[in-house]
C-alpha cells in the first residue's frame, strides 16, 4: 500500500478529520494487481488494492457504527466531488440535475465475498467482512447502471461536464 495502512490511532485521527469536515471529497483506490503481484517483495510489489466497489458498502458500515453520519458520507461522495471539481448537473438531486443516486438498505447485512467482486483481480482485503448497509443499486443519468450486485448489459454513464469548459 502507498501509502501504507496505517494504526488505529491513524485510523481515529482520520475519521475525526472526516467528522470536523475537513476533508471534501472521499475517493477510493482501484488498483487491480492479482495476488502473485502483490506478493512480491518491496519495491518490486506494486502498490495500491482493489476498492471501488467497496467503498460504498465500507462507508455505510462506519455509518451503522457511528463514525460518520449519513449526510457526511453523502457529502464527501457527492456534492464534495461537484464542488471541488466544478461538475455540472452532479452531486444533488433537484431540477437541471442528472438523476444519479444510489438505493441502500441502512439495515441489510452482507459478506463480502469474492464471487461478488466484479474486479479482474478477483480479491479483496475485505473478503470474509460482515458489513451493514447494503448496495442495492445505482441510478446514472436516470437509467439504471447496477441492480441487486448486477450490472447493466451495456454502458450508462456519459462524459463528465465540468464548469467552464461549455
Amino acid at each position: 500500500m502507498n501509502p501504507p495502512i496505517r494504526s488505529g490511532a491513524h485510523r481515529d485521527g482520520l475519521f475525526h478529520w472526516v467528522r470536523q469536515g475537513v476533508p471534501d471529497v472521499l475517493g477510493s483506490d482501484h488498483a487491480p494487481h492479482t495476488l502473485e503481484e502483490k506478493a512480491k517483495t518491496y519495491p518490486a510489489s506494486p502498490s495500491g488494492m482493489p476498492g471501488v466497489q467497496t467503498l460504498l458498502p465500507l462507508m455505510l458500515d462506519h455509518v451503522a457504527k457511528g463514525r460518520l453520519t449519513l449526510e457526511r458520507l453523502i457529502d464527501m461522495t457527492s456534492a464534495g466531488v461537484q464542488r471541488v471539481f466544478g461538475l455540472v448537473g452532479k452531486g444533488r438531486i433537484a431540477t437541471g440535475y442528472d438523476a444519479d443516486f444510489t438505493v441502500i438498505d441502512r439495515k441489510g447485512r452482507f459478506t463480502v465475498t469474492e464471487d461478488w467482486l466484479e474486479s479482474r483481480c478477483g480479491w479483496s482485503p475485505f473478503t470474509g467482512m460482515e458489513l451493514e448497509g447494503r448496495v442495492i443499486g445505482t441510478i446514472v443519468r436516470g437509467r439504471t447502471a447496477m441492480w441487486e450486485a448486477q450490472l447493466a448489459n451495456e454502458a450508462v454513464g456519459e462524459p463528465l461536464r465540468f464548469a467552464g469548459s461549455l
